[in-house]
């Protein structure tokens, strides 16, 4: 057998690469929405942060509690079910883009956390990742990589 002979429905090498990377990158980020939410005071302060920064993050509205899980657990959900090869990980990756962008509305918009907590740069990449995703398991489910 050569190596020209392939099946006709073999996963190519870079869905597993994606997967790898998703399954990093998108645990990281469950990672840290578990230590913020369990990590007291001193601990977060240990961790960098500031005492006003601290302050805004204990008394942000329980729903960008929500919306922030949804973005993070919903990330790495959507991973994997992008491992599975399922279509549904289109959807859950819709819904992680929602709540990072629901969390950035609050941020941004309706109040002062741009100044207290400046994360512009770290920000952009996550909104990176979360356009990356979608668009990758939007473009697998329509090669029929996902079912």
């Amino acid at each position: 057998m050569t190596d020209a002979i392939k099946p006709a429905n073999a996963t190519p090498w870079h869905f597993w690469a994606v997967v790898v990377l998703g399954l990093l990158w998108n645990g990281f980020g469950v990672f840290n929405f578990y230590g913020s939410m369990t990590m007291d005071d001193a601990a977060l302060q240990a961790a960098g942060m500031t005492a006003a920064q601290i302050d805004y993050f204990r008394a942000m509205p329980g729903w960008t509690t929500v919306a922030y899980a949804v973005g993070t657990i919903g990330a790495l959900i959507g991973t994997i079910l992008l491992l599975l090869r399922s279509k549904w990980a289109m959807h859950v990756f819709a819904l992680s883009l929602a709540g990072f962008l629901a969390t950035r509305v609050y941020m941004y918009a309706l109040s002062d956390g741009a100044t207290v907590m400046p994360s512009f740069g770290i920000d952009a990449a996550i909104l990176a990742g979360c356009v990356f995703f979608l668009w990758y398991a939007w473009s697998s489910a329509k090669n029929g990589l996902l079912r």
